[in-house]
């Protein structure tokens, strides 16, 4: 493990920084496990949002951030009686050493998926260790409902209950979706909100059929959204026009044209 020791010797400083700001910098003393679990989460999406620029940089940058708030995190954690922060990274190791026994035991994978189907058997028999008596049991509450949408949605049907297919999904949105409007029609707010989200529950789960992220599936419908957008808007101060004071048809039409100038479109 010797080559790994200037890498060792970088952490160990940057370490040392976050225990030393802990003790005399005023706000970071005042910081508790709660306030930096949200800190971590915000520096989470600013790395991913580097990541999704390929900006190197910012990358590098957010990356660091983020390690410093989990550095942080353990440092707080270590202070409230958890375990030390060493041994915090030990049982990470050991996590990671038990759940890749296709390079640390003698068990076999040679394709990713069969690397993924060995990680969720491993991580069931942990759960169940653990006293967890659900399937679902386990998944962070504090997840985006988008993400954890997906989440629950999977590891159903590791259980062995899902749709069949992205066609089944669908008609459950369709069947919710008639029920929004039965709940409209009787003027009943809060049952359609509850239909809404049995129907955004199911939608979430329909781009795995397909093999893509719910996440990404919507982060890109939102990219494109905003690009349209901002078309329709040169457009409408090109010729002069106030969109608040446009009807519906006139929108629709500059939205359609702001479809048929967008770049990315035409690329597909």
């Amino acid at each position: 493990m010797s080559q790994f020791n200037p890498d060792i010797q970088q952490l160990e400083q940057l370490l040392g920084v976050v225990r030393d700001l802990r003790q005399r910098c005023p706000w970071d003393r005042e910081q508790t496990l709660a306030d930096v679990a949200k800190y971590l989460i915000e520096e989470a999406y600013e790395a991913a949002d580097a990541v999704a620029r390929a900006d190197r940089g910012a990358i590098a940058d957010e990356l660091g951030d983020l390690l410093v708030q989990v550095l942080f995190a353990a440092v707080i954690a270590e202070q409230n009686g958890h375990l030390s922060v060493i041994a915090l990274a030990e049982r990470a190791a050991d996590k990671l050493v038990r759940r890749h026994p296709h390079v640390y035991a003698a068990t076999k994978a040679d394709t990713a998926a069969e690397v993924v189907a060995n990680w969720n058997q491993i991580k069931t028999e942990e759960r169940k260790a653990e006293g967890f008596h659900s399937a679902l049991d386990g998944i962070a509450r504090s997840l985006p409902a988008l993400i954890r949408a997906q989440k629950l949605g999977a590891r159903a049907r590791e259980a062995g209950m899902d749709w069949a297919d992205i066609h089944e999904v669908l008609a459950k949105v369709r069947e919710e979706m008639d029920e929004v409007e039965g709940a409209l029609a009787a003027n009943n707010r809060d049952a359609a909100a509850h239909e809404l989200g049995d129907m955004l529950l199911a939608l979430a789960n329909a781009p795995r059929f397909i093999g893509h992220d719910a996440e990404e599936t919507l982060t890109r419908a939102c990219e494109k959204f905003i690009r349209r957008f901002k078309g329709v808007e040169r457009i409408a101060s090109t010729r002069g026009l106030d969109l608040t004071k446009m009807s519906a048809s006139e929108m629709e039409s500059l939205w359609q044209e702001a479809k048929r100038l967008d770049p990315a479109a035409a690329r597909r």
